[in-house]
């Protein structure tokens, strides 16, 4: 089991960038792939960005595939997500994730979940 705590979110406007940070206790950090997930009000979390435990493998959802770049510092264990040209339609809580083993965009196969953070992007 891991402990996930997220960071990083805030207020930004339309075209900002931000940077989330997701910091794990544990020892066996690398062994874990994350993902980044969001959750916009009245709607069902989803996948955001993924990375394997090396970091070797990375890939996103088509609609932040260019402006968002996940990556990890195993050294740190730590997970971020680089959030460009942001847009209204990002707002959301962001979570980050982990699961033993292989990277998914399926949700319900992380096995341990961050707090959130809120990311709001204003027009």
């Amino acid at each position: 089991q891991v402990q996930l705590v997220e960071s990083g979110g805030g207020l930004v406007q339309a075209g900002d960038s931000l940077r989330l940070s997701c910091a794990a206790s544990g020892r066996t950090f690398s062994r874990y792939a994350l993902g980044w997930f969001c959750q916009a009000p009245g709607k069902e979390r989803e996948f955001v960005a993924g990375i394997s435990g090396s970091g070797g493998n990375t890939w996103y959802a088509g609609s932040v595939k260019g402006r968002f770049t996940i990556s990890r510092d195993n050294a740190k264990n730590t997970v971020y997500l680089q959030m460009n040209s942001l847009k209204p339609e990002d707002t959301a809580v962001y979570y980050c994730a982990a699961k033993i083993g292989g990277p998914t965009g399926a949700t319900s196969l992380y096995t341990d979940w961050g707090q959130g953070t809120q990311v709001t992007v204003s027009s």
